[in-house]
């Protein structure tokens, strides 16, 4: 067994992890940290993610980090792109020597008389066990399963002689030249698979129970291509940036208070790009717009590969999988030499690990999130849970800014614990995701809860969230320290409101 002390350690080097160690690097140089990653390579999602055609769902104006410009044009990259951009950004700022590979968390534990938290990991290779120990934990592992994607219980997919695939577990080099493919789904993995595969598959089918709402975006900001002709780079992306945040925050909101409006005009450009022969009702959801996450698709390459008839969407249910296809209960017979189940994602906290503080278990479903990334009684840690309604860097960015003040706040007074409490009795029974989606409703009972007001609520709101975390008070009373030492002291800001 290894160990290690730490002041700080960052679980994760996705893009998450990677944003959190070179905030960290900047704003606090003194603070002794690094970071534990089970994979073997910097990325997280973009690293696990290999099907064809992954791509950002979010313009990378608003995904890239706000301290290293985005300097591609296209508005939604590739995995590989994006994980080359997390990579760079981790070399310039000095943080891949930081990394510990090949680690996977096993428990998170705190000991109140020691004042740290004890963390057991193990290398999957080896089964070798590593300690660690850090005054401060920051969970930077994503929303979900790593291991395995969710996949609901089909009847008689055992009989079913082609390959069942699920995008979670693409295999290398996967070759599906003339076949027919049908891909159970209609979330962003189901729209960014279908024209992918049109390029060498026979005929691809996306079926669906209901249907999504899917939005065109630019493919390229072309804008942002002529503005580095005079500009320099980081002004350029910043422009962009504040640009899609304000135009996000606006449909939100437009979708929110006049969601007929919004509905038509989704409706109507979808009507425009698929051409009068598709039938619209597998294009009608019936939900308004942002109750569930929406999808974006560049350019309309899904419009355009239906309309071409290299692509089509059947809605209805599924009876059973025969040997060669799918049955559905319509009575309708869905050939097929591959089934791809892009049926969502198994969501999980903390990467599978077990949280627990003097040897009592904590169910995160029964704690509060306080400003949407700490725990209600947990000390010392916190977690990094980004947008669902825009990008997840927004929030991702902001929070690590917020974890550094108070890191350098606790050192200024002497404090060596923080805890936020709710002394109010402010929880419910809500969990603090905004949103109604399947994926959502099945993890509700791993989801921690949002509070009646603020700062327990979950805001989903860049705008709002933004001055509460980069300059808002860090002595609210909600926020409880403890230390021997303690003395009086406020937390200091840099008012800089042209940053985005």
């Amino acid at each position: 067994m290894k160990h290690r002390h730490l002041d700080v350690l960052i679980i994760g080097a996705g893009l998450s992890g990677i944003g959190a160690a070179c905030h960290m690097a900047k704003k606090c140089p003194n603070i002794r940290f690094a970071i534990v990653e089970r994979r073997k390579r910097i990325g997280g999602t973009w690293d696990l993610f290999r099907y064809p055609g992954i791509r950002s769902d979010s313009d990378m104006f608003t995904l890239g980090y706000n301290f290293r410009p985005w300097t591609g044009i296209k508005m939604l990259a590739d995995g590989p792109a994006i994980r080359q951009y997390i990579e760079e950004t981790a070399r310039v700022h000095g943080v891949r020597k930081r990394i510990h590979f090949g680690l996977k968390v096993l428990s998170e534990a705190w000991h109140s008389d020691k004042k740290h938290w004890q963390i057991t990991a193990v290398d999957e290779e080896t089964g070798d066990t590593h300690e660690f120990t850090a005054g401060f934990i920051f969970n930077c592992t994503g929303y979900y399963n790593y291991d395995a994607g969710y996949t609901p219980e089909i009847k008689g997919m055992e009989r079913f002689r082609g390959d069942v695939i699920h995008p979670q577990h693409w295999p290398e080099n996967y070759d599906y030249t003339g076949k027919r493919v049908v891909v159970i789904g209609s979330g962003a993995t189901a729209v960014t698979l279908v024209p992918a595969m049109t390029d060498k598959a026979a005929h691809v089918v996306m079926l669906q129970r209901s249907p999504t709402y899917i939005a065109t975006v630019p493919e390229k900001d072309l804008i942002s291509a002529n503005l580095r002709r005079f500009l320099p780079e980081m002004l350029v992306y910043r422009i962009a940036r504040s640009r899609n945040i304000l135009l996000q925050r606006t449909v939100y909101k437009l979708s929110l208070s006049k969601p007929k409006a919004i509905r038509r005009l989704l409706l109507a450009s979808a009507r425009k790009q698929l051409g009068p022969d598709v039938d619209m009702r597998h294009f009608q959801p019936a939900y308004n717009p942002w109750e569930e996450r929406m999808c974006a698709v560049p350019k309309g390459d899904l419009f355009k590969a239906i309309r071409n008839n290299k692509a089509s969407v059947v809605t209805d249910h599924i009876e059973t999988v025969t040997e060669n296809g799918i049955q559905l209960k319509s009575g309708d017979h869905l050939d097929a030499d591959i089934i791809i189940t892009a049926t969502g994602l198994d969501l999980q906290l903390l990467g599978g690990a077990s949280l627990s503080i003097d040897g009592e278990d904590i169910r995160i479903s029964e704690t509060l999130m306080y400003k949407g990334l700490m725990l209600e009684g947990v000390p010392n840690m916190a977690l990094v849970f980004g947008y669902t309604n825009a990008s997840w860097t927004l929030k991702a960015d902001i929070a690590c800014e917020y974890v550094c003040r108070l890191l350098n706040h606790m050192k200024q007074i002497g404090a060596e614990v923080v805890t936020p409490i709710d002394e109010e009795g402010c929880g419910t029974n809500l969990n603090f995701l905004n949103l109604r989606s399947g994926y959502v409703q099945r993890a509700n009972d791993r989801l921690p809860r949002q509070g009646a007001k603020i700062p327990w609520q979950n805001l989903d709101d860049y705008l709002r969230d933004l001055p509460a975390l980069r300059y808002g008070s860090l002595d609210d009373g909600h926020l409880k320290y403890d230390g021997k030492n303690m003395r009086q002291g406020k937390s200091t800001t840099l008012v800089n409101l042209l940053r985005a």
